[in-house]
């Protein structure tokens, strides 16, 4: 598959190594350490899907950040300049219970690539949340 869409994002094949323990730091927010450090190695076990800006923040239920955030205009120029982004973390809802998809790492790039276009289509890693 190619590492961009008809959007012009590129991206990675792989999130970066530092991805993961970000994901990890951010999941010890919602669940217990070994919990965490659990999914985050789901995520890192998982292969790459792809599905669009939009859907990810439905999904996750989350604003859409403005382009004049730092975090979200840093990966805005690295779009402009044709560098490539890392994909994106994140742990499945639960739809019966209400309960939001998880962007355990990546959320500045979602919102960043929304801005661009908001059908790109993003390489993620997708693991369920323990039972």
């Amino acid at each position: 598959m190619s590492d961009t869409g008809n959007d012009g994002v590129l991206w990675l094949p792989e999130p970066e190594a530092k991805d993961y323990p970000a994901a990890a730091d951010y999941l010890s927010l919602l669940a217990p350490d070994d919990v965490a450090a659990a999914m985050a190695a789901s995520l890192q076990a998982a292969p790459i899907q792809h599905r669009k800006a939009k859907d990810i923040l439905r999904a996750a239920r989350l604003a859409l950040l403005p382009a004049d955030n730092a975090h979200v205009a840093s990966d805005l120029k690295k779009i402009r300049d044709g560098r490539k982004l890392s994909p994106i973390l994140m742990v499945r809802g639960d739809l019966a219970k209400g309960i939001p998809a998880q962007i355990a790492d990546g959320y500045h790039r979602v919102c960043a690539s929304y801005l661009t276009d908001e059908n790109t289509d993003i390489p993620l890693k997708l693991a369920d949340a323990p039972r």
